[in-house]
């Protein structure tokens, strides 16, 4: 395993932004960045042996700043969506700044995704650090947390987050990369086959806010039980769809167990024959299908691209988890230590 470091660039605050690459033995890489501590590439097999660049990004370092898909990006402090922007916690209610409407959005702007991490190489893997001070989003606490990666010889890109915080506050971070397992550029991922082992999702409301309940997938176009193309069902006339102009909810991983890697899926391109196997230590995984993609910054290949090119499957904590009470608890306090696994693991099948 080999680790180079190259500079991108500064930012006007004559901060460094910093690509590190990650190569294995048979040569399959992955690059990332200390810029919102992001995936920025993954160069992996198909099953004629050839390289392609599986996720998706940007010709520039500068695109990634404050870019609407939050591509590659590490977010937090709390992941995906808080309803009307806040919560309470222990008997007092905090009131955060809206970025979607009403709603918070991964952490707000101006935080965690859009930030230069401190970066260092710990043997076979990158480190990326932050501190996040008490009130920052609207979040209690002074917060430090960090995302690590690690690239194996066997094609397994682990990510590990953890977090401390010196009082009590939630927290929920992820990956927001998207993939398209022919090749970034290479067009429409909706005929790649995903499989979740999820029997129930969370259903929203029309601002794609939790109700609180878990409504089973069986008799609907939800349904991933068994691998399917992910644009067989994406135009069904079903509201947890159509609100969201695809594909944007989280699904409930079967048989989780707090802090236990679990498969929760994998996401196959025929095509090509690469497959992405996907493990988490966390509850749910949230399947974005890239539904408005269209107007993000130019492409690292030359190109824009078009909704629907890549897929998002972040896995996460609920959404909204804080204001439900039967969802599985982000509450991160003092002497406690947040620390959550995702590992996606690439292989082709002939």
């Amino acid at each position: 395993m080999g680790i180079t470091q190259r500079s991108w660039g500064f930012t006007p605050e004559g901060e460094a932004v910093i690509l590190y690459t990650l190569t294995n033995a048979s040569g399959a890489s992955v690059e990332v960045t200390n810029l919102g501590a992001s995936l920025i590439s993954a160069r992996v097999p198909d099953r004629k042996g050839a390289l392609a660049d599986v996720v998706l990004g940007y010709k520039d370092w500068q695109s990634y700043i404050a870019d609407a898909p939050y591509m590659g990006k590490s977010v937090g402090r709390y992941a995906n969506r808080m309803g009307d922007a806040k919560f309470t916690l222990d008997g007092k209610e905090y009131l955060l700044p809206p970025n979607e409407g009403r709603n918070q959005l991964h952490g707000g702007r101006a935080t965690w995704a859009d930030r230069i991490w401190e970066g260092r190489v710990e043997g076979n893997r990158v480190v990326f650090s932050i501190a996040s001070p008490d009130g920052e989003g609207g979040y209690p606490g002074n917060m430090t947390a960090e995302t690590a990666y690690h690239w194996s010889d066997e094609c397994e890109l682990e990510i590990v987050y953890s977090a401390e915080t010196d009082a009590p506050t939630v927290v929920n971070m992820t990956n927001h990369a998207y993939f398209n397992l022919a090749g970034e550029a290479s067009g429409s991922a909706m005929g790649h086959e995903l499989q979740l082992n999820a029997s129930t999702f969370i259903p929203t409301r029309p601002d794609n806010i939790p109700t609180g309940e878990l409504w089973p997938v069986e008799g609907t176009p939800m349904d991933f039980r068994k691998a399917k193309p992910l644009g067989r069902d994406i135009d069904a006339d079903y509201p947890q769809i159509t609100d969201a102009a695809g594909y944007d909810r989280c699904w409930v991983i079967d048989g989780w167990r707090r802090n236990i890697l679990g498969e929760a899926g994998f996401l196959y391109d025929p095509v090509s024959g690469r497959k992405m196997t996907i493990l988490s230590s966390q509850p749910g995984i949230q399947l974005y299908s890239g539904n408005f993609l269209k107007g993000s910054p130019v492409g690292k290949s030359g190109a824009p691209y078009a909704n629907r090119t890549g897929v998002a499957l972040e896995c996460q904590g609920f959404p909204d988890a804080p204001n439900h009470p039967n969802f599985p608890s982000q509450t991160l306090r003092p002497g406690e230590r947040y620390i959550q696994k995702i590992v996606y693991a690439f292989s082709a099948e002939s």
